[in-house]
């Protein structure tokens, strides 16, 4: 029970070649999308982060420029 191996490929390997090519093909494409995309959103992350400070900051500054509000005694109600 000795089987020869033929020099041919079958045509069973050679889909079975194309389609694990492709997966390899598609799973470095999937991969460095998903690495753009992180990319991207650090960037805006950053951005965000940016403009958020440099609105406390400004708010800061606006308050400490303003006068500390007085606050205003409770009035009692009367007594029935």
């Amino acid at each position: 029970m000795s089987t020869k191996r033929s020099a041919e490929p079958s045509p069973e390997s050679i889909a079975r070649s194309d389609r694990r090519r492709l997966a390899a093909e598609e799973g470095a494409r999937a991969l460095a999308d998903v690495e753009k995309q992180g990319v991207e959103v650090r960037k805006n992350m950053a951005r965000l982060r940016e403009a958020r400070e440099a609105k406390e900051a400004a708010d800061e500054a606006l308050r400490l420029t303003l006068p500390a509000p007085t606050l205003k005694k409770r009035s009692r109600k009367p007594p029935r």
